[in-house]
């Protein structure tokens, strides 16, 4: 499968995923661990992806997303942003409301 295929799968197959350095418990970088608490304080599951044990996400989700860095948190299929853009927002209570939702409207729909 193209690794475009496979991001655009990614994405659409986890209602909340973070592309990120290392894994939530693990990060691998100050970023991907100021994003990932952000996250996981939401309390909501959601999926990561460690961009260093895939050489070519981390090569092409830049050029995908038109967003250069990592880590990139998507929800609902739509990039939020990095790990200023979601520190900014779970400290202004946006993050939480637009997980809440989104993971809501995932549980309605597999239960639809």
């Amino acid at each position: 499968m193209d690794i475009i295929e496979t991001i655009k799968e990614q994405i659409a197959n986890n209602t909340i995923l973070l592309y990120m350095k290392g894994s939530p418990n693990a990060p691998q970088c100050g970023f991907s661990s100021k994003a990932s608490q952000c996250v996981m304080q939401c309390g909501e599951k959601f999926a990561y992806v460690d961009i260093l044990q895939n050489p070519e996400i981390r090569a092409n989700l830049p050029k995908y997303a038109n967003w250069p860095t990592f880590p990139q948190l998507w929800v609902a299929g739509e990039l939020v942003g990095g790990s200023d853009i979601v520190a900014e927002m779970f400290a202004n209570g946006e993050l939480q409301t637009l997980i809440k939702a989104a993971a809501e409207k995932a549980k309605a729909g597999e239960n639809a």
